[in-house]
């Protein structure tokens, strides 16, 4: 059966909330369980790249690639997750926190270092 392509966050929520409520996993999906979930899958994503030259994690092999590929899905689905049972808004979470590293990190400061902005 195929399933229609995800064009959307809010699409990528109601598919999350249907698969987890098809399998009553409700009960498991608390907030702490999800951050947990999503720490490991974030962890989970730094193994392709473990022992690579910073050269060689920008030009990865197909089976890395995937490697990454599915880990990346990994942390977006239970970040999608967690949002939803906490009621974020992902993408205006993201505006405001651009909005936020915008004025720590100003371009005069900021551009062509690695500094904290508790550094400048």
């Amino acid at each position: 059966m195929d399933t229609p392509p995800i064009d959307s966050l809010d699409v990528l929520r109601q598919r999350i909330r249907a698969f987890a409520e098809a399998r009553t996993w409700e009960r498991y999906h608390t907030p702490k369980n999800l951050a947990i979930a999503l720490a490991v899958e974030a962890a989970e994503l730094l193994e392709p790249f473990q022992w690579l030259t910073a050269e060689e994690s920008q030009a990865l092999n197909d089976t890395q690639r995937e490697a990454v590929r599915q880990e990346i899905a990994d942390v977006l689905i239970y970040l999608t997750r967690l949002a939803d049972l906490l009621d974020i808004d992902l993408l205006a979470a993201a505006t405001d926190k651009l909005a936020i590293n915008a004025r720590k990190y100003p371009v005069d400061k900021a551009h062509g270092n690695a500094l904290k902005y508790s550094d400048f």
